[in-house]
Formats: C-alpha cells, structure tokens, sequence
C-alpha cells in the first residue's frame, strides 16, 4: 500500500454517514463506542470513496449475507464470499478493492474502551490481541445463530434508553460465538489446505504480530521451527513475493500510521521500532518510500 492508511474509527464514519441518516437510519446505528450496520451496504460504498487505505481501531465483527467484497487486509488480499463471517481487529490497515452490486452484511464494531463483561485476562482468544483479522466460511448453523445474535442486538439499540449492559452481554455472546468457529475452523485447517499456504499463512500472522520489532527472515524461521532458507522459499512459492519484503510492507505501514496518527517523535518511533538509530531509521523509511519520515508527516 502506497498511501498512507486514514484512522476510520466509529466516529469518522458517523460524520461521513451524517447527511445521509434519513435514508439509512433503517439499517445503521451508530454512537462513539458501538455502531451496527443492518445489511446495508451503502454504507461500505460511502466509506470506500474516502480514499483508502484505512486503519482501525476498534474490533468488527460481520457477517456476509449476500455478495461478495475483494479486499486487502493486513497485507493479504482477500475474497470474502456470502456465507463468510469476519473479524478484523485493532491495528489493521484495511483497502476495500470491490464490492459487488448485491452486497448484504450484518455485523458491529465495538470500541476497545466499550465496558463488556469479561474478566480479566477472559478475554475469548480469537480477540485477545493473538489474531488480527479471519474470514471463515461458516456452517449455515452458525451463520443462522449469528444473525440471530445480530437481529437482537440491533432491536435492542433501537430502544429509547436501551440497557447498555444487555447490549454487552449479547456483544460478548457474539464474540464467544466467533471464537468458537474460529477454533473449529483452525482445528480442520491442517486437513484441508496444503503444507505451504499453512506455513505462509502463519508467517504472514507473525509478521502482522512482530514486524514492528522483528525486522529479519531468522526471527520467524526459529518461531516457527523452519530454516530461513526453507521458509523463504516457501513464501516466494505460495505468495510470488519474498519473506522479506512482507516484512518490510508490514513495518513501512506501520510506521506510517504512527506518523500519521501519532505525535511521537521521530526519534521516539525509530526506538520503538527497534532500529538502532534515528539516522538508520529515517534511511530506511526513505529508501522505502522515496521520502523521509519528516517530509511524510508534514504532507
């Protein structure tokens, strides 16, 4: 991604979706801490005219009803088809490319500061900061069980004063839901895909992990019990592009969201990403983008 990622937190998309809440106010609720979107996909065609990239802060849970979106998410490109449900979580740098004609999603994104009723350190895994993003393909048993989920929610916050800490409960409800299709789903992954998109499949989540602080091929060859040269032979394979240049889309991206959305120094940036000089930092960032990280904050 070549442009910088733009914050699109709830409240952004609030304001983008401000003028045209009379026509959409049937399937989208939005507040500062919670928005529902009720197969609306208007919604995604009014934001994906914002200019993407996007970051996002917050947690968004969906569901596929109808149609299909063509996206590119943590630096993978992705198809998600009807029947799919998807997370995509604090820290992802998300591009809508296409959407088609028909689309219809249910879902919600939640803000990390949202109260819900886990305690600590319950938090369900598929949401406790070790994923970032999943699509799965769903039974149609666990996709009618959360739509169901979603229809309540949204009846819910239609209310005039609706009791926030029902709305919590079916959020962490949903949340437990997802977990549980994700556990199934990587319990059967092995099974069912070949060797080398496993292995790529898993570099490109530690990437996303530790990229920030891990620059080097070595670092997730060990993680992951492989040789460096095996491992980069098999991302070249399954992806067409080296081990190390998904390293090094991952940590330009994040390093231009915190110049972006940040008020760190640069010196303070280069040290939490681990490179061992301000210089050696700024070098790098320019080599990668042709501009300096001074420069790409003053733009």
């Amino acid at each position: 991604m070549s442009r910088q990622p733009k914050l699109m937190s709830l409240t952004r998309m609030r304001d983008i979706l401000e003028e045209h809440s009379a026509l959409l106010c049937e399937q989208i609720y939005i507040e500062d801490q919670l928005a529902i979107i009720h197969g609306a996909a208007e919604v995604f065609q009014l934001v994906i005219k914002q200019d993407p990239p996007f970051s996002i802060n917050d947690r968004r849970l969906g569901i596929i009803v109808r149609g299909e979106i063509d996206a590119n998410i943590n630096l993978v490109e992705r198809h998600i088809a009807a029947g799919s449900i998807v997370y995509i979580g604090p820290g992802s740098i998300v591009s809508p490319v296409k959407l088609s004609p028909d689309l219809e999603i249910y879902g919600f994104g939640v803000s990390t500061d949202f109260p819900l009723p886990f305690a600590p350190n319950q938090m369900p895994q598929a949401f406790n900061g070790q994923v970032r993003d999943f699509q799965i393909k769903a039974s149609q048993s666990d996709l009618d069980t959360t739509v169901q989920i979603l229809d309540t929610l949204w009846h819910l916050v239609r209310q005039k004063g609706y009791n926030r800490q029902t709305a919590a409960s079916l959020i962490a409800a949903q949340m437990h839901h997802y977990d549980g299709i994700m556990r199934q789903y990587a319990n059967r992954e092995p099974d069912s895909r070949n060797r080398e998109q496993t292995i790529f499949d898993r570099f490109i989540y530690l990437v996303n992990q530790y990229a920030p602080m891990q620059h080097h091929i070595k670092f997730y060859a060990d993680k992951m019990c492989l040789t460096e040269r095996y491992l980069g032979t098999v991302v070249r394979q399954a992806s067409g592009t080296t081990a190390k240049e998904w390293i090094d889309r991952a940590l330009t991206t994040r390093i231009e969201v915190e110049l972006r959305h940040s008020d760190k120094t640069i010196a303070r940036i280069a040290k939490e990403m681990n490179f061992p000089n301000p210089s050696f930092f700024c070098k790098y960032f320019k080599r990668m983008t042709n501009t300096t990280p001074f420069d790409y904050r003053k733009k």
